[in-house]
């Protein structure tokens, strides 16, 4: 079906003729066509698996693999569980912390806050916060000195640096002459860090273990433990295991069910995406059906010659898909190489149209990231070119089988 003399004549007819430009017109948008789309497609998801590959880095440098705490809130001689955990094969680290809900004043201004009490010398075990400081570090946070690292966001709302003091209401009350009082704690900002997520940048804040469980009255206690594996993907499985070896006065989590529903949500969103513009790449492909149904009635005469010289109906129809073929493979081909430069190249692309437009894309305080990541994965690559070259051959097979049909004897009577 696909002999020299086919693959020839299927070439030969993608050279226009002063009489077939238009057709070479159609020819060329159904090339580009296949090529946007297929750039599209491939950039498209590969800044969709950026995002969500910074976010589970993002939260995960924040959040732990799995946790561990107490079904009464507390979690009593957490020391004895840590050495439990030590010689677990999957677990690489572990840290204690106080978590809470707060408000923080600053002179003038007032925000409601995460507030988590962290030991400098566990948590780099388990979190990537102590690369992330601005200013200060981790082991700024002493033992009953009251020291506070806010993010940067949280900062510069408050409008506090490092020295200045500022108020931590607790939801706990005090019982005081003038009546039940919140109680309140002047810390002393020793740090700032910037994760580069917005909703740890503005809504957590840092203090020591000892004096958060003073804080929250937790009497030596901590909320829990936070574990770091050696698999995060293996974090469900692991959890569940954990969960069946300790007392039933434990409760475990992971990371996957805090943060289950939005990475839900990112999957599905890449699904619709992958299916909304590979319709595109359809139409795109389908535009070779009307060009090929063009070239078949323009070449009418020259089909009932070679069917008289002998040529079969599958030769003829070869011929068509070799012309369909070479529309399809370059298409893609272009939209292949163009998705792949653009998206290892966004991160530099999008600045720059921000920078000479003046605009920003993806404010802070709206998106959790501020910046257009990529990651390019060559599967979906390979899918994608597939996928593309699959329906562009697909398009061709209806032409060419009404070039296979032409009679000879009817289109030559009036030659």
């Amino acid at each position: 079906m696909f002999k020299p003399l086919i693959l020839y004549i299927g070439l030969r007819y993608t050279r226009a003729k002063r009489r077939t430009q238009f057709i070479s017109f159609i020819t060329l948008t159904s090339i580009l066509g296949i090529a946007l789309g297929v750039t599209a497609l491939i950039a498209v998801l590969s800044v969709m698996n950026g995002f969500e590959a910074e976010l589970r880095e993002r939260i995960l440098g924040m959040t732990s693999h799995s946790t561990i705490t107490g079904r009464t809130g507390s979690l009593e001689n957490w020391q004895a569980l840590d050495q439990r955990l030590k010689g677990h094969p999957h677990i690489q680290g572990t840290a204690p912390f106080v978590e809470g809900e707060v408000m923080i004043s600053a002179e003038r201004r007032v925000s409601g806050t995460m507030l988590r009490g962290i030991d400098p010398l566990y948590e780099p075990r388990v979190s990537e916060v102590g690369n992330k400081m601005r200013i200060g570090e981790l082991a700024d946070l002493k033992a009953g000195e009251y020291g506070i690292i806010l993010g940067a966001e949280l900062a510069s709302y408050l409008g506090a640096m490092v020295g200045d003091k500022i108020t931590v209401i607790s939801p706990q009350l005090n019982a005081t002459p003038a009546g039940v009082m919140p109680r309140l704690k002047r810390f002393t900002v020793v740090g700032i860090f910037q994760v580069g997520m917005f909703e740890y940048d503005r809504n957590m804040a840092l203090i020591h273990l000892t004096d958060a469980s003073k804080l929250f009255r937790l009497e030596g206690n901590v909320s829990g433990l936070r574990l770091k594996l050696d698999d995060l993907f293996n974090a469900p499985q692991l959890s569940q295991e954990l969960a069946s070896a300790l007392y039933e006065g434990y409760r475990v989590s992971d990371w996957t069910k805090a943060h289950d529903n939005f990475f839900r949500a990112v999957k599905t969103e890449k699904r619709v995406m992958f299916i909304i513009l590979m319709l595109i790449v359809a139409v795109a492909a389908f535009n070779i059906v009307s060009t090929l149904v063009m070239v078949v009635t323009d070449k009418r005469g020259d089909i009932a010659i070679l069917k008289t010289q002998g040529l079969s109906d599958s030769a003829v129809m070869g011929i068509f898909i070799v012309l369909g073929g070479i529309i399809g493979v370059v298409g893609t081909l272009l939209g292949t190489i163009g998705g792949v430069l653009l998206a290892l190249n966004i991160e530099v692309i999008v600045p720059a149209i921000e920078k000479a437009l003046g605009v920003h894309f993806m404010a802070a305080d709206v998106y959790y990231i501020s910046e257009v990541p990529s990651k390019l994965i060559w599967a979906d690559v390979y899918v994608i070119a597939m996928m593309a070259a699959a329906l562009s051959l697909l398009a061709t097979l209806y032409p060419a089988w009404q070039a296979s049909k032409v009679n000879p004897a009817e289109v030559l009577r009036y030659e």
